[in-house]
């Protein structure tokens, strides 16, 4: 029988597919209108719609960026006084210690004819009526680490020298580091020595070289420098450079001193005037701010001459000029060439306070009375004399070295709880404070003076003392990346008593802490902003309607009460920087550095250990404490600076006002050398960052039952169980508990977890206490010998 109806005709697996229409990777709006069927993206949904911009709108932005980049050049122009802008600062390095600096120098200065010539003692200045262009050369001397962070503080380009046999040493990457953390202006390399080369292998070390040059520096090609003609080119491409901004540099005013006169204090011999002459820079300079001296300090300005440039392209006209001194006391005196800019107002001149004066009346200070001071004194001095309590087998060297810390038997847990207590060795370590504890039998009492210790054979130099605090800091550093915290409870002393600083939190993360409460008798010193990145604002804001000297003014500075140990020390042959600081940057307060260590450098650093700092202008010694970079509120403690994290070092230091780099130096008191440790930036200004120290307490299970357990070696009294019985239990692997109840007087107690506990896990608490830094701060910095140095890294 037929089956009603038509069925469709459906096709089987042999049907012959035709091909497809090729029409390319193109598909057309009809084809994606198929395939899409009206779906829409959901990124194109939320995704903001974006005009295309037609062709002339595209050549009116582009015009109108043009137009905005002219008017600030112009306007930057305007800014610069009649007088026009300062010279070029160049600053010639030598990149190996076979580099000839003189004869660079002399091909630079004699390159154009019809130069004149103005030399003096540490700098040279060149005016090329060719070039129409003023140049100032600064000439380094080869590992002389302190004179080249100064001039690449200041200089606009830096030529690095390179010897074509010799083109860099060990000495060379260390120095080039330097300068890179520091802040890197406009570089140019010249090759010295290829004249002298066989002529068939110039071309192969000109690329050997470039290939060494180029790893640092990717866009810089090496130029010849052998003759006159290859130092006019040099010249040429250097004023055609396109200048590098470092903000830091720019944002404050300074000077490079060009001449140098101390006139001492009529009522006091040991202070003086002292008349710096140069080109301001940067940002107008005003003489009711204070400058900054490297190493010496902050000071204040009495007057700002107006000097008559002696430099100027137009007036010079012959080759050479006598060597003379710009500011003789003959000059000076001379009415005619010197006109008063600014003058110093008492209303309105930044004071040299750094410190707040504690109130000690007010209820919230401990400040020790003078009866109190005078009895500490006589404690520790008797007969004219300093008297230390040292370990037995300490040298008189090392006993000089030891600062005495005001620190009561509480506040020695600072320094030494969660490094080991119960190891003898970490114990005898002489930079730290011993706890109640030690024996009175292992210490002597020592007697400093001033008596120098004689190095001239190696064996003199070798500290075999040193040696073993060496490698017990090694030990102290390797056990602490073992067992990061952990804190053996000590038995012969209360664990209530010995951690009553720590507290227990819920969570690291969450759990609220006070950052005013317990702050130490230091932060009555410091001064504290209610909102520093909004301060930060209105004071580089109000820096543009500063009156005073104008960049490219040639003045002469007049700096007060400048100590005569100042100009004693003071080398002629190395530049001098003077910069001006911007308001509040005089005063204390607690300053957060990020740093990162450098790779190279292998010796643990302790916290609290006394290192060099290069912030920007300024130079200091200082002991930080380390602690995480994390976004939270806390942070926790380190106890040495990490190989390969991103760490942050605090302590007390004069405010600075990013951004400003930072590099840390590890003084060697044998050698008296200075090794980078490692690099950064300045991080913020914030006295109430809570940096918590963490301890971790381990115990053993002794008896377990399902999720109840009898644990052991925790604590070792009945008293402390209780004490601590709020604190949060965890295992290591994974379980939370608490404290039910102790068992018995040993140190026994029933605790229960969120799980079954395994017989080889352990139970742990964690304990934090806020650390707060010493107040360290050091401002003068000894400079090393360039022998040392080049002997150290070499």
């Amino acid at each position: 029988m037929a089956v009603e109806g038509n069925e469709a005709h459906r096709s089987g697996p042999l049907k012959q597919q035709n091909k497809s229409h090729k029409h390319g990777k193109h598909r057309s709006k009809g084809t994606l209108d198929k395939q899409t069927k009206g779906r829409v993206c959901v990124k194109s949904l939320s995704r903001k719609g974006k005009q295309a911009m037609g062709k002339a709108n595209r050549r009116h932005h582009a015009k109108q960026v043009r137009e905005k980049k002219r008017g600030e050049i112009l306007e930057q122009k305007r800014k610069i006084g009649k007088q026009g802008s300062p010279p070029h600062v160049i600053a010639i390095l030598p990149l190996s210690s076979t580099c000839n600096v003189s004869s660079a120098l002399q091909l630079l200065r004699e390159c154009d004819e019809e130069a004149s010539i103005f030399p003096a003692d540490a700098l040279t200045t060149l005016v090329s009526h060719q070039l129409k262009k003023r140049f100032m050369f600064l000439p380094l001397k080869h590992g002389d680490m302190y004179s080249i962070l100064d001039a690449a503080k200041v200089a606009d380009t830096i030529l690095f020298l390179v010897d074509a046999s010799n083109p860099v040493d060990d000495h060379t990457e260390n120095t080039i580091s330097c300068i890179l953390a520091q802040g890197l202006p406009a570089t140019f390399h010249a090759i010295q020595g290829l004249e002298q080369c066989p002529p068939k292998k110039r071309n192969d070390i000109k690329k050997a070289i470039h290939k060494l040059v180029e790893k640092r520096f990717p866009k810089d090609k090496p130029h010849s420098l052998d003759t006159k003609q290859d130092a006019l080119t040099t010249l040429r491409l250097v004023s055609n450079q396109q200048q590098r901004s470092i903000r830091f540099r720019d944002q404050r005013p300074h000077l490079v001193a060009q001449g140098v006169v101390f006139e001492p204090d009529a009522n006091d011999v040991s202070k003086g005037t002292l008349k710096v002459t140069g080109f301001v820079r940067g940002q107008t300079l005003s003489a009711n701010r204070l400058v900054h001296l490297a190493g010496y300090g902050d000071f204040q300005i009495s007057q700002i001459d107006s000097v008559a440039d002696s430099f100027s392209i137009k007036k010079s006209s012959t080759k050479d000029v006598d060597a003379m001194n710009l500011v003789s006391q003959d000059s000076m005196s001379m009415e005619e060439n010197i006109k008063v800019i600014d003058r110093a107002n008492p209303a309105f001149q930044e004071s040299l306070q750094s410190e707040v004066v504690p109130d000690p009346m007010e209820g919230e200070q401990t400040w020790p009375t003078e009866e109190e001071l005078q009895l500490a004194d006589g404690m520790f001095k008797s007969c004219g004399l300093l008297h230390k309590r040292v370990p037995k087998g300490t040298s008189e060297y090392q006993a000089s070295w030891i600062i005495d810390e005001e620190n009561d038997d509480d506040d020695d847990d600072d320094d030494d709880d969660g490094d080991g207590d119960d190891h003898s060795d970490i114990r005898g370590y002489i930079g730290e404070i011993r706890d109640g504890s030690d024996s009175d039998d292992s210490m002597v009492c020592i007697s400093v003076s001033g008596a120098e210790t004689d190095i001239s054979k190696y064996d003199d130099r070798v500290d075999v003392d040193e040696e073993r605090l060496q490698l017990e800091k090694l030990r102290a550093a390797r056990e602490n990346e073992m067992f990061p915290d952990e804190l053996d409870t000590p038995l012969d002393t209360a664990a209530r008593v010995r951690f009553q600083k720590f507290r227990g939190l819920k969570s690291f993360r969450t759990s609220p802490w006070d950052p005013k409460e317990n702050l130490p008798s230091d932060y009555a010193r410091i001064f504290q902003f209610e909102n520093f990145n909004r301060t930060k604002k209105r004071v580089l804001s109000a820096e543009e309607d500063t009156e005073g000297a104008m960049p490219g003014c040639f003045v002469t500075v007049h700096i007060v009460n400048v100590p005569k140990a100042f100009i004693d020390s003071f080398d002629s042959s190395k530049p001098l920087v003077v910069f001006g600081l911007l308001p509040h940057e005089q005063k204390m307060s607690v300053v957060h550095f990020v740093i990162k260590r450098l790779p190279s450098y292998t010796d643990p650093i302790k916290s609290k250990e006394r290192l060099v700092f290069h912030c920007g202008y300024r130079r200091f010694t200082a002991c930080p404490i380390f602690s995480q970079h994390t976004s939270g509120d806390k942070h926790k403690y380190e106890r040495f600076l990490p190989q390969d994290a991103i760490t942050v070092a605090s302590m007390y230091a004069p405010i600075m006002f990013p951004p400003c780099p930072v590099m840390v130096f590890n003084a060697d008191r044998q050698t008296g050398s200075h090794t980078l440790v490692a690099t950064g930036s300045l991080y913020k200004v914030d006295p109430n960052r809570i940096i918590a120290k963490k301890i971790v307490l381990s115990g053993h299970p002794y008896k377990i039952n399902k999720r109840s357990a009898v644990i052991r070696y925790l604590f070792f009294n009945r008293e402390d169980i209780m004490w601590f019985k709020p604190v949060e239990l965890y295992t290591k692997h994974g379980r939370r508990g608490h404290i039910k109840e102790p068992l018995g007087t040993h140190g026994h107690m029933k605790c229960s977890f969120d799980g079954a506990l395994k017989a080889q896990d352990t139970v742990c608490m964690n304990l934090y206490k806020r650390v707060f830094p010493k107040w360290t701060y050091e401002p003068a910095v000894t400079s090393p010998s360039v022998q040392q140095d080049v002997a150290m890294d070499t």
